[in-house]
């Protein structure tokens, strides 16, 4: 028998290690275009101590950014300029260009990969086009032939390179490019086991009707009909485009790096979709989607790199929304915060929840609805949560949330709102298995979700006059017997090891 202290003690372990959920890490461009930036020693030291940015990708191999990182561990992708392709594409330049620009920084400054160029295939410009790839393996045979085996070589691509995007599994290479230029560049990437570089940017491809659908924000989805998938966001409709168009041609195997997607704080009038909420919804639910290892769904289970663009708001760019797609400000300040400080108070006052963006909070939980439930069974949990003694006059008529009028919309509301009356435990989210938990908070415009108990209401304060539910869904003494027999069977079923290590 067990001692039952060696239980006690396992079943902290089993708390402590489910409650603890593992950091997000990601990485921003580090854009110059600009007059009135800091130091870069004094940015390199700001990202490793106030920040859980570990990555950074410049857009030339500035050596003041290169020595800055010293010793940081800041991971640095450093960019090979368009118009310099053309020249190294012979081996004797290449190894010039490494000893000049990687040999005297690295190791000391971690330098993890070299992009050569950006975006060529838009430039439309042949002689570009038929140096890419000579670079890319002159590069390549330069770092062997001076012993460096740890960077990486590739070169980012705008989605411009496909010719067909919707519906995603439609997704392939323009016609003539496919075969004559991006099968040999992932042939490439699979022999040097270097990723494919792509820039999706949702923002370039939404419409007023489709706003949501590209911030990740609730929305009816757009349905592949070729593979029954039904996407609810266009960041993932776009990489899975770009798989597509990859195992089209027989390289679904090389790994994808995003290398820069974002969205601005502030635009031309003509650019409506341009404002600081909006950016706080894409970039906030963008770096909880990717951290969260769901990937996409024809690339489940991935965690993807990404490069937020960009780091600093920069003035000398040409356009307003150019100029402002920074998450911090000259000054350091942030212009919003996404989950990415690892003191914000320290900074003085951030965007956190707002009325169309996500919480910085990234252990808050919602629960919404699961997205292949019939709107019966999702009307019977508004049935049952409303009668329940809950609040549902936000998805009434006149409410905060009563538009978008559909039952699925109402249904999440409804359902969260009963999650976090019921103090937040799993199985009050379960609804028969129609609800799940996401840290993607589904807030819009003048909606807010609950994403705590809301105060003076508990479930069981009923109405006086009961509508009655069809879901016996109230926590009772069977709910907690079943969390305490799961508890038991995962105690006893791991208990040798503990009792080995005790």
């Amino acid at each position: 028998m067990p001692n039952p202290s060696h239980i006690i003690f396992l079943a902290s372990l089993l708390y402590l290690s489910s409650a603890t959920a593992a950091p997000y890490t990601i990485g921003v461009n580090y854009g110059t275009v600009a007059d009135n930036l800091p130091p870069p020693p004094r940015v390199a030291s700001f990202l490793k101590s106030q920040t859980t940015i570990d990555r950074v990708k410049i857009f030339d191999a500035n050596p003041d950014l290169l020595r800055a990182f010293a010793d940081t561990g800041i991971a640095v992708t450093v960019t090979v300029g368009n118009g310099d392709i053309p020249s190294l594409s012979k081996l004797p330049a290449a190894q010039s260009w490494i000893s000049t620009n990687i040999l005297p920084f690295h190791p000391r400054t971690t330098i993890n990969r070299i992009a050569v160029g950006n975006e060529i295939l838009a430039t439309s410009d042949k002689s570009l086009i038929a140096h890419l790839l000579p670079t890319m393996e002159a590069l390549h045979s330069a770092l062997s032939l001076a012993n460096i085996t740890t960077i990486q070589i590739s070169t980012p691509h705008s989605l411009g390179i496909l010719s067909s995007s919707e519906p995603p599994s439609s997704g392939r290479f323009r016609r003539g490019y496919d075969r004559a230029i991006f099968a040999p560049i992932l042939d490439f990437h699979r022999k040097t086991k270097s990723p494919f570089m792509v820039n999706p940017y949702p923002f370039f491809g939404f419409a007023p009707e489709t706003l949501d659908y590209a911030l990740f924000r609730p929305n009816g989805g757009v349905l592949d009909h070729a593979t029954g998938i039904n996407y609810t966001n266009m960041f993932d409709a776009q990489m899975d485009a770009v798989f597509s168009a990859m195992k089209r041609v027989g390289y679904d195997d090389v790994e994808i790096v995003v290398a820069e997607t974002g969205w601005p704080s502030a635009g031309d009038p003509n650019q409506p979709g341009a404002s600081l909420d909006n950016a706080v919804s894409y970039n906030g639910n963008l770096i909880k989607h990717v951290s969260s290892g769901k990937g996409t769904p024809l690339m489940p289970n991935r965690t993807f790199e990404i490069y937020i663009f960009s780091l600093f708001n920069e003035n000398l760019k040409p356009s307003v929304s150019e100029r402002n797609y920074g998450l911090f400000k000259p000054d350091l300040t942030p212009v919003y915060d996404v989950g990415v400080l690892k003191n914000p108070q320290a900074l003085g006052p951030t965007s956190s929840t707002t009325a169309e963006g996500p919480s910085s909070d990234s252990r808050r939980e919602w629960c919404v609805a699961r997205s292949n439930v019939s709107e019966e069974a999702l009307q019977k949990n508004i049935d049952y949560v409303c009668s329940s003694g809950i609040d549902c006059g936000p998805i009434s008529n006149g409410g905060a949330c009563y538009d978008p009028n559909d039952v699925r919309s109402h249904a999440s509301y409804a359902m969260n709102a009963y999650y976090q009356a019921s103090d937040r435990h799993d199985f009050n989210c379960d609804f028969n298995n129609t609800g799940m938990l996401t840290t993607m908070d589904p807030s819009y415009k003048a909606c807010t979700y609950p994403s705590s108990s809301i105060a003076g209401q508990k479930v069981g304060d009923k109405p006086e006059t009961e509508t009655g539910g069809s879901i016996k869904h109230e926590p009772s003494l069977f709910n907690t017997f079943l969390i305490l027999a799961s508890s038991c069977i995962l105690i006893f079923k791991h208990f040798h090891i503990i009792h080995s290590i005790i």
